[in-house]
């Protein structure tokens, strides 16, 4: 005797060994003896064989169409067998009996399981619902077929080229578009981004990165709401000063000025004003809300993304010309010994006398120039002229409060490097496109000009951070533990030691027009201004403010991928510089040894670094000749060979601590979320900023 059983949702037949009242043994082909429960047996037969039986009766399955099955079927639950003789005969035999079983239990759409070899029909509402998904189902399948033959032939369907971001970046991977990129790239044994590029998907490399950009972070588009800009208060008192702001040409949001009081009366007063759109931007009103989902300006050769709209920036801004409002801090100080002696904080408004351009002036406003009167530059401009006595003093002193830091940091910052500035000719502040012409010249770091200013900026950000801290103000402060390896700078709101910058304390609050962070530090701060040892009460932000640990982390996100975005598009520009001047070799230093042999090295020329072949043993600082290879501009991938050493083999590399510091990553393969190797997923219906 025979049986035909069910176990964990397949059907079986095999030779009946022994029976209980309760189960059986049962002996399948293969020899493998299962127990089953009684209830589980479907048939019991003589004749034919079970696999005989079994292969029968799925040929007869295929012959039971289901509408008529369905229309046969009673409305109340019935057993398969019943079935087989309602469709077939009353005579239905064994092999159309459990065809009739197959059939029913591989259409659950049509029949309803009601119990072991029992079925009751669907409704034919719910039954047409899911015929209409099925046939949905259909034509989905057969789409994802057709685009995938398309890219296959390097074709790209709209509805690809149309989610190309998500695609790649953020996929929905049941979407028809998803799958149809796996199944190509499967198809075609081709990594999904380059079936894209043969595709046509991507029609420009700057767009490409650009619109990845906007894709991650600004899904919504640049632009802003239309917000009225609030007016700074009536009552602000006027300084007597004159200040001055020192800023790139490009500069638009001059957060920063300084002005010097009191030179050669043995004590100097110096003002570093800072833009004040604090004292009139609110926390959680509209414009807030703005600042606080951008965090920070996004700056890129050519182009910018501001974090505030213009409307706010044109009335807070530093203008020259005007008195503009600002949170001021007044250092007094020794002009003999530079020793500081006091400082001070006010709200007020502040008359800047001049926009100061370094790009213009550095190569008036030298150390000698700062040094020794009698040197003199032809084409001076006059409101330089006038400020050269301030500008000395100021130079004195940031060398002087360098200086002192430096004893704190344990070693002097290095400046070997230069800091690069991108043009981009025919760009007139508008978005570029990829095709300009790029101009990149050289500014070395540490120029008089950029020591005033960051000198300056680390005073107010260092005193402002012990000030919020003496009063029991939260704010958002940097600081870094050592100077050991590893040891990274990091953002909280205690006022801890910054053993980089060399300070006990370093609060970021110099940039209010850029930075979030600056503009929550900025409102700490007047409220320490207008309210002193009370100051905690009235504050925006109270101690262990959970909104002031939520701006912290969401800024340092945020800010990570702005610096990271920048860092990229300066090397998209760099290489297109490469390639508009034709350049197939290039010299460059060793600084660190890279993957598969490989050495990483630094452009002496250029902001570029890349991995060289072609070498062995080549010690940090080594300087070569390397011949350049070909560039990829979607993964801004660029890699040499070397031609020769230019430096001894003896002579012993320099140091570049600047690469420990700084390291600068180089460009490879692009992180996408598409994997053509897992399963199928289930089918379903600067300025003051040192």
């Amino acid at each position: 005797m025979h049986a035909l059983f069910e176990e964990a949702g397949k059907f079986m037949a095999g030779r009946i060994l022994s029976e209980a009242e309760s189960s059986a043994q049962i002996e399948l082909d293969s020899g493998k003896r299962v127990k089953v429960k009684a209830a589980n047996v479907l048939l019991k037969f003589e004749k034919p064989a079970p696999a005989e039986l079994v292969a029968q009766a799925q040929t007869v399955a295929q012959t039971i169409e289901l509408d008529l099955a369905w229309e046969f079927a009673p409305e109340e639950d019935f057993g398969f067998a019943d079935l087989a003789r309602d469709y077939f005969s009353e005579n239905a035999t064994l092999v159309q009996q459990a065809g009739a079983l197959f059939r029913l239990y591989e259409a659950p759409h049509y029949f309803r399981r009601a119990g072991k070899g029992r079925f009751k029909k669907a409704p034919a509402e719910i039954l047409q619902q899911a015929l209409a998904a099925i046939e949905k189902k259909k034509a989905v399948l057969a789409q994802i077929d057709e685009w995938a033959a398309a890219l296959a032939r390097g074709e790209c369907p709209q509805p690809i080229r149309d989610q190309l971001y998500k695609i790649l970046f953020k996929p929905d991977k049941n979407a028809p578009e998803y799958k149809a990129v796996v199944d190509a790239s499967r198809a075609t044994h081709t990594a999904p981004l380059d079936l894209l590029q043969k595709a046509g998907a991507i029609d420009s490399a700057y767009q490409f990165h650009w619109k990845r950009f906007l894709f991650e972070n600004f899904p919504k588009g640049t632009g802003f709401p239309n917000l009225a800009a609030p007016q700074p208060p009536d009552d602000l008192p006027l300084a007597n000063v004159q200040a001055y702001s020192i800023d790139d040409s490009q500069t638009t949001e001059i957060d920063d000025a300084l002005s010097v009081q009191g030179l050669g009366t043995g004590t100097v007063v110096l003002g570093i004003h800072i833009a004040a759109p604090g004292l009139a931007v609110q926390p959680g009103s509209a414009i807030d809300q703005v600042g606080r989902a951008r965090l920070s300006t996004v700056y890129m050769p050519g182009y910018k993304i501001t974090m505030l709209p213009d409307e706010v920036v044109q009335i807070y801004t530093l203008d020259e010309g005007r008195a503009n409002p600002a949170v001021s801090l007044y250092v007094t100080i020794n002009e003999g010994t530079l020793e500081i002696l006091s400082t001070e904080t006010r709200l007020e408004r502040v008359p800047v006398a001049a926009n100061l351009r370094h790009d213009q002036l550095d190569h008036i406003v030298t150390e000698a120039w700062l040094t020794d009167p009698t040197v003199q530059v032809d084409g001076t401009p006059a409101e330089l002229a006038v400020r050269r006595g301030e500008l000395s003093f100021l130079f004195r002193l940031a060398q002087s409060l360098k200086a002192q830091r430096e004893i704190v940091r344990g070693k002097p910052e290095n400046f070997n490097r230069p800091d690069y500035n991108f043009r981009l000719v025919g760009n007139d502040r508008g978005e570029p496109n990829g095709s300009e012409q790029v101009q990149i010249t050289t500014r070395r770091r540490g120029a008089p000009l950029d020591l005033i200013v960051a000198e300056a900026a680390i005073v107010a950000n260092s005193t402002w951070g012990a000030w919020m801290a003496e009063l029991g103000v939260p704010g958002i402060y940097r600081s870094q533990a050592s100077m050991a390896p590893g040891v990274k700078v990091r953002m909280g709101t205690k006022a801890l030691p910054h053993a980089g910058i060399g300070v006990k304390c370093y609060s970021w609050a110099t940039s209010p027009l850029r930075r979030y962070t600056d503009l929550v530090n900025q409102w700490q701060i007047i409220a320490c201004a207008r309210h002193g040892k009370t100051a905690a009460l009235a504050a925006p932000f109270k101690p262990k403010d959970a909104d002031l640990f939520s701006i912290i982390s969401s800024f340092d996100g945020a800010y990570s991928a702005y610096n990271g975005y920048q860092a990229g598009m300066e090397r998209f520009w760099t290489l297109k510089y490469v390639q508009q001047h034709g350049l197939t070799e290039l010299t460059a230093t060793v600084f660190k040894e890279g993957p598969g042999g490989s050495f990483l090295v630094r452009a002496d020329d250029l902001p570029l670094v890349f991995p060289v072949l072609g070498a062995q043993n080549l010690p940090r600082g080594a300087r070569l000749r390397v011949k350049l290879g070909e560039i990829d501009e979607i993964t801004l991938d660029i890699h040499g060979t070397v031609l020769e050493r230019l430096d001894s083999d003896e002579a012993e590399a320099g140091a570049d601590e600047a690469a420990e510091e700084d390291e600068d990553t180089v460009a490879g393969p692009i992180a996408i979320a598409v994997d053509v190797n897992e399963a199928d997923a289930p089918a379903s219906a600067d300025n003051l900023t040192p």
